[in-house]
């Protein structure tokens, strides 16, 4: 098994999410979070006055899946969370041991 995480920009969050149901990925984990890349921040004038942001504003996904289902999900992934432009985000792929559903005790690409 693998998960996947990709730190995307909010506003792509729900097409993300519609292209994953679209190929039968499911059950994804979503956090808000901040952060920067080589983008360092930006500037931003409110009332007058300029504000430097240095965090921006992400969400980050995270998505168990079965090995036979990496290729598939990082195309999908890539394809609908890119805009273009500087600051799309990132995916990583990392190794997954073992899952466990604790409801039923299903264990493996099962509790998945």
């Amino acid at each position: 098994m693998k998960m996947v995480t990709a730190v995307i920009n909010p506003y792509k969050l729900d097409e993300v999410r519609n292209a994953l149901n679209q190929v039968d990925i499911a059950g994804i984990t979503v956090t808000e979070v901040k952060g920067f890349g080589r983008q360092k921040g930006h500037t931003e004038i409110y009332r007058g006055a300029e504000y430097q942001i240095e965090f921006t504003p992400k969400v980050k996904l995270e998505v168990v899946i079965a090995d036979e289902q990496l290729d598939t999900a990082v195309e999908v992934l890539t394809k609908a969370a890119r805009s273009g432009k500087l600051g799309d985000g990132k995916l990583f792929v990392s190794e997954i041991r073992q899952a466990i559903r604790i409801r039923t005790g299903e264990e493996g690409v099962d509790a998945v």
